[in-house]
């Protein structure tokens, strides 16, 4: 009687079938923020290391980054850049 031969490596290993399993389901929608935003961020960074940059109401000098890119995704918004939207204030 002829005996058939066991392929090793036939079976997928559980961890890998569930790795596939997650990226399938899960959807990529792509960039989170458009190259127009980064560009934004990136001129206002540039002000604000030249000493340049001012906030907007009081017109005091901007020292800190984050703020720095608060206003540059800000002024991409108002552009109409791919950006999220800004966090809600309670």
């Amino acid at each position: 009687m002829p005996t058939a031969k066991k392929s090793i490596g036939a079976k997928k290993s559980p961890a890998k079938k569930a790795t596939a399993n997650k990226s399938a389901s899960k959807k990529s929608s792509g960039r989170k923020y458009s190259p127009k935003a980064s560009q934004s961020v990136e001129r206002e960074m540039k002000a604000m290391k030249q000493g340049k940059l001012k906030s907007g109401r009081s017109g005091k000098k901007v020292t800190d980054p984050k703020q720095a890119i608060a206003i540059g995704l800000s002024e991409a918004r108002k552009e109409g850049a791919k950006v999220p939207s800004a966090p809600q204030k309670s």
